[in-house]
């Protein structure tokens, strides 16, 4: 909280008791894993997120629409979307922005917006509660692959009976991040998987190597000419991406920058996301 504030955390500290003493109610509680809202807190935090937002809409409109966009916008993404996609499009943001400091948070695991973890979140599926606002950010396809160099050393695969020979990459079933994730054994039955990982760069990696068959992304896999799509016309997997922000922040000149340019990157990479390049 202090480097957020760029404060020391002894004027945090002081400032925190002297509100608590205005309000003569405890609002945070040491544990263990640091500092949480005491039920007084989480009662003050809507207040105070309201006010977070006046505050900064007031800076946005006060400024004017040539004002130079500042601050920090956090965006939470899901790892393999971000650190394999998103992170070679962002030279042209910092060229459009350059006061704009990003902040991104893999979200394969869930990222609270209501809890400010983020400013905004792309997921797999719509929220179902909160004050959010939520659209659809675009469709991607994911396709079986396998290294060049797996394939001169293993049976040949030429229908998907074939695949019972192979050994496969796959995530840990009980540290999947998202339900949706869990394609594997829908489309190949009963896959010997031989590696598992939490992480879909890791999985990437290791079939780049050479250890297995995978499904992964199209917008990744299709630009690696050491790695072969297999069975195209018999396995696919189409999942969706979903942008979301909260509603207090939606408007913020800050926040509509980044989403305006996602919404850019995805339509210019439609076809990537596709796997119809």
């Amino acid at each position: 909280m202090a480097k957020a504030l760029k404060v020391d955390h002894t004027t945090v500290s002081r400032r925190v008791l002297a509100l608590e003493e205005k309000l003569d109610a405890k609002l945070f509680e040491a544990t263990s894993r640091g500092f949480v809202l005491t039920e007084a807190g989480e009662r003050l935090l809507p207040q105070a997120e309201r006010m977070e937002s006046a505050s900064a809409s007031i800076q946005d409109t006060v400024g004017g629409e040539n004002q130079t966009l500042t601050g920090t916008v956090r965006l939470g993404v899901p790892e393999g979307f971000g650190s394999q996609f998103l992170a070679k499009e962002l030279t042209a943001f910092q060229q459009l922005h350059p006061k704009i400091e990003l902040e991104f948070v893999a979200n394969d695991r869930f990222v609270s917006l209501s809890k400010r973890e983020a400013d905004l979140s792309i997921t797999l599926a719509r929220p179902k509660s909160g004050r959010l606002v939520s659209r659809k950010l675009t469709d991607y396809r994911l396709r079986l692959y396998a290294s060049r160099d797996y394939l001169t050393t293993h049976p040949p695969i030429m229908t998907v009976d074939d695949l019972r020979d192979h050994n496969f990459i796959s995530y840990i079933d009980e540290l999947v991040p998202d339900p949706q994730l869990l394609y594997l054994s829908d489309i190949i039955g009963n896959p010997s998987v031989g590696l598992k990982s939490s992480s879909i760069v890791f999985q990437f990696q290791a079939t780049l190597a050479g250890a297995g068959v995978s499904i992964l992304h199209c917008f990744v896999a299709d630009e690696y000419p050491e790695l072969v799509c297999l069975l195209q016309e018999e396995i696919e997997v189409q999942r969706t991406f979903w942008l979301n922000t909260p509603e207090d922040i939606h408007d913020l000149a800050r926040i509509k920058a980044v989403s305006q340019f996602l919404s850019n990157v995805i339509q210019r990479q439609r076809k990537k996301l596709l796997g119809e390049t």
